[in-house]
């Protein structure tokens, strides 16, 4: 191409965004008028151009209809997580571990995603989920919200204020829907995927009833009730949580009790979930343990599993409880039968828990669980149409601290090589935290740093160990996964995924996801 063409081409480029951008701010503008969408539009905007940005930079990248997204969020997954884990598994193949990488680490395209909240600088996993999954940033420990509700006050959650998810907008298109994690469904990030309320511990209506907060809230469900009765189209449902869909007269299958979060209305709504698909005429599957999931029926249309009456537990296989690459596998199986498309939300959320815990081991344990599920993924799909996302919601105050030799256990005592040691000479852990409930300055010697029950200690005390507010990053393959590229605000992983799959807003800028095909929009 001359550069007389080129130079024309960007001119006819940079006339074509202009013309865009006018439009969609007329269009917002003309809303704005109206209270209620200003708070949303600041933020849409603020990524339609960081989209602008990612689209000038493409360059021969797979600009594909993103017919299928699965998403992966590693629950608390921050940088020096996934570092200590691909150390890890190196290590654990008797190799030194520091030249390792993580399978999703291999993704070809890669960025930095900011992760403060609308109110704090320091995020939560309810308004982290809800930013991703909604493209909006909203309060810490609200579900789907935009910012004028705030935490436990439902004086302003109306139609106005709801946001719609990225599952919303596959599901406005006949498209099919999926949730796996292993934490309970009702749990911040899952219900951030089909949710919304002004607090993210209204679970069950057990919790509802015992919140002083939610008196004033009877125009509120709590969260499993939203999920059966107004989420009925999603195809796959796994993870933990069953105490919050049996009624109070109801045992659970497993534990043979009727547990205290059973719900007090009377509602069973594993059998209203039956219910529904008994009137649609669909196959369909309830199952609680990893024996029944792995022999489910091939035929299933809708699949419910519920495999613990809370979280999942950590060694999910020992008791009778799917992997998360298992999971992951079996809803893959069932949703590619739409050749329309999918969207699939996958959480690796027991990270999260393993470092609340000051547990280096768990945490690394269930990325490399998490990790699995992604190759697992990758495997079952084609990359020509499917768009892969792997990101973290927030980090942890966790460190990876000291001199250690190349090749040091990860899990053990640094070894400051040539550099001075610490000024007590008491031994440290080359992994620890800054807070938590494990705390102080204590003589380790001869314990055993890489025992499951080993805990690294923090400096100030807490109930559960805290967030962290740095970057966490974003990995991604498959059409549009250039559009990662740079350090980019939480809530564009919506606008990519939105426009990638050419649904909701973006349908201004590409043509109807079911015709394969896409308006052209070149940076």
């Amino acid at each position: 191409m001359t550069g007389s063409s080129k130079g024309e081409q960007r001119i006819a480029t940079s006339l074509l965004w202009t013309i865009v951008l006018v439009v969609h701010m007329f269009c917002s503008l003309s809303f704005a008028s109206r209270k209620e969408g200003q708070e949303q539009d600041v933020w849409r905007r603020q990524t339609l151009e960081e989209l602008r940005h990612a689209l000038s930079v493409a360059r021969l990248q797979n600009k594909n209809l993103a017919r299928n997204i699965i998403l992966f969020i590693g629950d608390g997954m921050g940088i020096s997580t996934v570092t200590a884990s691909r150390i890890r598994a190196g290590q654990l193949r008797d190799e030194p571990g520091e030249e390792n990488l993580l399978y999703f680490e291999r993704f070809p395209h890669v960025g930095l995603i900011k992760t403060y909240s609308a109110d704090s600088q320091v995020t939560c996993s309810a308004a982290a989920g809800s930013a991703i999954l909604t493209g909006v940033k909203i309060n810490s420990g609200v579900i789907g919200c935009d910012s004028r509700v705030e935490k436990g006050n439902c004086s302003q959650y109306n139609e106005r204020t709801r946001l719609k998810t990225i599952l919303h907008q596959f599901v406005q298109e006949g498209l099919s829907t999926g949730i796996v994690t292993t934490s309970r469904v009702t749990h911040a990030t899952p219900a951030a995927a089909y949710a919304s309320t002004p607090q993210r511990e209204w679970e069950g209506d057990v919790n509802m009833l015992s919140d002083e907060d939610s008196q004033n809230c009877s125009h509120v469900d709590d969260l499993a009730k939203q999920l059966i009765r107004n989420n009925s189209d999603i195809k796959v449902i796994l993870g933990g949580g069953r105490r919050y869909f049996l009624d109070n007269s109801t045992e659970d299958p497993e534990t043979h009790i009727v547990s205290p979060y059973h719900r007090q209305d009377g509602n069973n709504l594993i059998e209203e979930w039956k219910d529904d698909k008994e009137a649609r005429n669909a196959t369909y599957s309830y199952v609680w343990t990893r024996d029944q999931l792995m022999n489910l029926s091939s035929d299933t249309e809708f699949l419910l599993g519920l495999f613990n009456p809370s979280h999942m537990d950590f060694d999910r296989v020992a008791n009778n409880e799917p992997s998360l690459a298992e999971m992951t596998e079996k809803a893959i199986e069932i949703l590619r039968k739409d050749q329309e498309g999918y969207f699939l939300l996958v959480e690796g959320a027991r990270i999260d828990f393993g470092h609340h815990s000051n547990s280096a081991y768990t945490a690394i344990t269930e990325t490399l669980d998490f990790n699995e599920a992604v190759e697992v993924a990758a495997r079952l799909t084609d990359p020509e149409d499917t768009l892969i996302i792997v990101t973290a919601d927030h980090s942890h105050a966790f460190n990876i601290q000291g001199y250690s030799s190349k090749g040091n256990d990860i899990l053990g005592f640094a070894d400051p090589g040539p550099y001075s040691g610490p000024l007590d000479d008491l031994p440290y852990t080359t992994l620890a935290y800054t807070n938590g409930p494990v705390y102080g300055r204590v003589d380790l010697t001869n314990r055993d740093t890489a025992s499951p029950n080993f805990r690294q200690a923090g400096c100030i005390p807490f109930s559960a160990e805290t967030h962290a507010g740095e970057d966490v990053a974003v990995y991604a393959m498959g059409p549009m996964a250039h559009l990662f590229h740079a350090t980019h605000e939480q809530h564009y992983i919506y606008q990519v995924m939105e426009y990638g799959a050419c649904v909701g807003r973006s349908k201004r800028y590409c043509t109807n996801s079911k015709s394969h095909n896409r308006k052209k929009i070149k940076g």
